[in-house]
């Protein structure tokens, strides 16, 4: 059944009366768009927090959205579970078009999830996983390749035997409990690679720099490597270990934020895996609005995140940093192009 309804052009802008951040009024009124356009659809994003990641895909998917006349509100979790609960609630009593969850937690949202489903709303799951298996779709990355290629990078750094220290994300989030797999796949083929301390800093690079002090002051210079499994936390990584005076120590990141990309450019991180949250959050929305039209879609497409070395930085800041606006231009028609041909993280990187 088409859920398809007629409201007006725009993105709403009054918030949700909810402890979130940035938000559309889903109870909004509605009205014609006209006879030229198709249909405008309503779509509910929820995430689990404004991260540098999550900020580059918000513009993504208001890029997509104007393009193909979707309405897009927008609220952020901060990391709660019953705020993000919330969120789905409101936008189901809303009868919004489409659910987008990122979500705080694998294991959560399951009578968020019954009640969109009752109410023929389709729910999805998009750069982390829903434990459920009612959901419309699920577009994810490969979280256990970048913790893998991530992991390699390191090991290649440290010719094979060194000790490392890992910043996890938050525990029990798709993407740490990938992401580590694949760092601890790639660490069984090295075993003169001691991990130190595996902690979470929550993907926040101030709760990575408060982490990397306290490993500084228990370790010191036995430390020969971190880890960290988004380039935020790298990132605070590399400010305690400057203000410690400990400039050589290599750093590994994922996600290819600006501050990332430029890190690896400088030769502050030996590396990181693209995850452009632009790219990988308009797929999602591309994925969604094709169910609501009732068009043919892949339901469970993959992210790939390509590696990123200095071989290849320049090519990568172009697209997220120095010719964004180009970049963002182009992202619907390739958005549409990468659910064709099934490589939804392509962007013609070298390498690619």
């Amino acid at each position: 059944m088409s859920r398809l309804t007629h409201v007006a052009v725009g993105t709403a802008f009054l918030s949700l009366a909810l402890a979130g951040c940035g938000a559309g009024d889903p109870n909004a009124d509605t009205a014609s768009t006209g006879d030229d356009e198709q249909e405008q659809i309503r779509v509910g994003v929820t995430v689990y927090n404004m991260s540098s990641f999550i900020t580059e895909g918000q513009e993504g998917m208001e890029t997509y959205a104007e393009a193909n006349n979707i309405e897009l509100l927008w609220n952020s979790a901060d990391d709660d579970v019953s705020i993000q609960a919330d969120h789905v609630d409101q936008y189901v009593n809303a009868g919004v078009d489409a659910i987008i969850v990122v979500p705080v937690q694998a294991d959560s949202l399951q009578p968020q999830i019954n009640a969109a489903n009752e109410a023929d709303i389709p729910i999805l799951a998009v750069n982390a996983q829903l434990d459920s298996d009612d959901l419309a779709a699920s577009v994810q990355p490969d979280d256990v390749h970048a913790g893998a290629q991530q992991m390699e990078m390191m090991a290649e750094e440290l010719d094979g035997e060194g000790n490392i220290v890992i910043l996890q994300g938050p525990l029990g989030g798709s993407g740490e409990m990938n992401r580590t797999k694949g760092n601890d796949q790639v660490l069984e083929e090295y075993p003169d690679i001691e991990v130190l301390a595996r902690e979470t800093a929550n993907w926040s690079r101030n709760e990575a720099v408060n982490r990397m002090n306290n490993w500084i002051s228990a370790f010191g210079d036995d430390i020969d490597g971190v880890v960290a499994q988004n380039d935020d936390m790298g990132l605070g990584a590399l400010q305690a270990l400057r203000e410690a005076g400990m400039d050589d120590i290599p750093i590994v990141g994922i996600d290819g934020i600006e501050d990332g990309l430029a890190a690896v450019k400088d030769g502050d991180m030996i590396g990181t895996s693209l995850q452009n949250g632009a790219v990988e959050l308009a797929a999602g929305l591309a994925v969604a609005e094709r169910i609501v039209r009732g068009e043919d879609v892949d339901r469970e497409p993959v992210y790939v995140m390509p590696a990123i070395t200095q071989e290849n930085v320049d090519v990568a800041m172009e697209h997220v940093v120095t010719e964004r606006e180009a970049f963002l231009e182009d992202l619907p028609e390739l958005t549409d192009q990468n659910l064709e041909t099934g490589d939804i993280a392509y962007e013609d990187l070298p390498g690619q």
